[in-house]
Order: C-alpha cells, then sequence, then structure tokens
C-alpha cells in the first residue's frame, strides 16, 4: 500500500477532498475495514507528512492544509461507515477521549473514537490541549469506563504520569489507555502505573476493546 499511501498523502497535501475520498473509497472497494483504512491508510499517510515536515520539505501551512483535509476525510467516513454498518448500543460502554495539555493534534483520538464506536460504545471526544482540572471535572460528571489520552510530544512525558494518576484515582475507577506516535518508538512505562495500558497500534487497541466488551 506504500504508493497508495504516498497518493493518498499527496492528495491532503494539496487539499483535494475527492481524490482523496476516492482513494478511501478504493481501498474499501478492496474489503479493507475500517481498522485497516485508518491504520494502514491515513495514519500512514500523516506519518509521511509528518517527516515530510520535519525534513523541512513542506511547510506549515502545507501540514495544515493536509490536516483538516485529513479531518474531513474522517468525518465522511465515519458517516460512511454509519450508513451500510448499524451499530447497537444496548446498555453502551463508554469512552472519553482528549488529548493532554499542550498537544493540538487530535486525529488520533478521533481515529481511536470510530473504532470504539463501531464495537458500540458511546464516545465523548473532548479535544486537544484539554487541561487535567477539565478532564477530572467531565469524567467525574460523566463517568466514564474508559479514559484515553493523546501523547504525542516526548517532553510531556512527567504531564502524561500527572493525568494518568489523577485519573486512575478517579471514584469510579476508570480504565485508562494511552496513545500516540511516540508510542511506537519509545517505552513510556515507567511513566505510568500498571492499572493504564499504552497503545503502539490501533490494531492493538481495537483487540483490547473486543476482549474488554465481553
Amino acid at each position: 500500500m506504500t504508493c497508495t499511501v504516498h497518493e493518498f498523502a499527496d492528495s491532503l497535501l494539496k487539499g483535494n477532498q475527492d481524490a482523496a475520498w476516492n482513494i478511501v473509497m478504493n481501498e474499501v472497494g478492496h474489503d479493507i475495514n475500517r481498522k485497516d483504512v485508518l491504520e494502514n491508510l491515513i495514519t500512514k499517510a500523516m506519518q509521511y507528512i509528518g517527516e515530510l515536515w520535519e525534513n523541512d520539505e513542506i511547510t506549515v501551512a502545507d501540514e495544515h492544509l493536509a490536516t483538516s483535509t485529513c479531518e474531513y476525510i474522517l468525518v465522511r467516513f465515519d458517516f460512511y461507515m454509519k450508513n451500510i454498518h448499524r451499530f447497537h448500543q444496548i446498555e453502551p460502554r463508554k469512552v472519553m477521549l482528549l488529548c493532554l495539555e499542550k498537544e493540538q493534534h487530535d486525529l488520533g483520538i478521533k481515529m481511536v473514537g470510530q473504532l470504539f464506536e463501531e464495537h458500540g460504545w458511546n464516545t465523548r471526544l473532548l479535544g486537544p490541549n484539554l487541561p487535567l482540572e477539565e478532564a477530572v471535572r467531565f469524567a467525574e460528571k460523566w463517568e466514564p469506563d474508559v479514559i484515553g489520552l493523546s501523547f504525542s510530544i516526548w517532553y510531556h512525558a512527567e504531564l502524561l504520569t500527572t493525568y494518568s494518576k489523577a485519573l486512575e484515582e478517579l471514584p469510579h475507577k476508570p480504565a485508562v489507555i494511552v496513545g500516540g506516535r511516540l508510542l511506537g518508538n519509545y517505552d513510556f512505562s515507567p511513566y505510568v502505573s500498571s492499572r493504564t495500558t499504552l497503545f503502539t497500534s490501533l490494531s492493538d487497541l481495537q483487540e483490547w476493546i473486543k476482549q474488554y466488551s465481553i
């Protein structure tokens, strides 16, 4: 899928929504499921775009255009999948998803939210840059079964510790999970307790969701 990933990334960088959408539909036409589209096409394309930015091969404006185009594709893809698959919510479990304070990129938690919803979960996306006190306040009121944190800046590791510890100690004892682009390259387990689960891929997360839902 490497050529397709680069083609998709090019469409995002050009802001070409129709071309990007056609690539997604072509993959779906080859019986690629939602998780594979999210993980092997969209995530890899955005990682490639991130590498281009880090190497000064594209500008910040280019990266922002690609991100906004990708957000459009994610919303459209979610709408498409919900129309062809009816997800049943019978006393659904609840998950809230957020980015640590000063973390601005929330595409990852949007994809994670889609996976949870596909398995019947009631999902709340609280977006980027959420202060801990606001996360705690919302969790105390809504009492989610799972709280997912997005973490992608390495010098926020101590902040990750603060968030995970505070959320683990909520009275209703939610499961805390963490994902982000750094987790596949570095071991951040020393920064969290054994009650917080770290995920390096959407594949691992999907298997965890299946087991949790049993």
